[in-house]
């Protein structure tokens, strides 16, 4: 996407599917770009067990490998898009909201999630962020969900965008 280029971004909910408690953050990179039957290789289950941090956590196994998870919660009036590429005529830069999601599962490999991994940590900045708002004119408030989105900011990976917006 160009610099000060227009985008437009359909934030709807309505009639939309809701992925929460399905959205995973694995320690791992996968090479495959396609479809699968996830849920017949990685099947997570509860373990009963709360770490030192109060986390209730989770285990799975991933090719052979122990992870140990927890699902965290996205911060207070935060939501979870995952956007897709708009089919539209008129701007090849419209996209559109495929599904929604208020938690995260992250797993680790080598060690029990606690508050401080980078990942849980991560939520610790956001009060700053929230701060910083006055101070950057570039965030612009959403008209559909008031949430703030940064317009000269946003990642695109294989014409997917993964945000958790303000």
């Amino acid at each position: 996407m160009e610099k000060g280029g227009e985008a437009k971004i359909d934030l709807k909910r309505d009639g939309i599917e809701d992925l929460s408690g399905r959205v995973h953050l694995l320690p791992c990179c996968i090479k495959h770009d396609g479809p699968t039957e996830v849920s017949q290789y990685f099947k997570p289950k509860p373990t009963g067990v709360v770490g030192e941090d109060g986390l209730p956590l989770q285990q799975s196994h991933f090719r052979g490998r122990l992870l140990e998870g927890t699902t965290l919660p996205l911060p207070h009036n935060y939501s979870g898009f995952v956007l897709g590429k708009k089919n539209s005529v008129e701007s090849s830069n419209s996209w559109e909201t495929s599904v929604t999601f208020n938690d995260i599962t992250y797993w680790n490999h080598d060690s029990v999630p606690s508050n401080n991994d980078d990942f849980s940590r991560a939520f610790h900045w956001i009060p700053v962020a929230e701060a910083g708002i006055g101070i950057y004119p570039n965030l612009v408030e959403c008209n559909v969900c008031s949430h703030y989105v940064n317009v000269d900011e946003v990642c695109i990976l294989e014409n997917v965008i993964l945000c958790i917006l303000l």
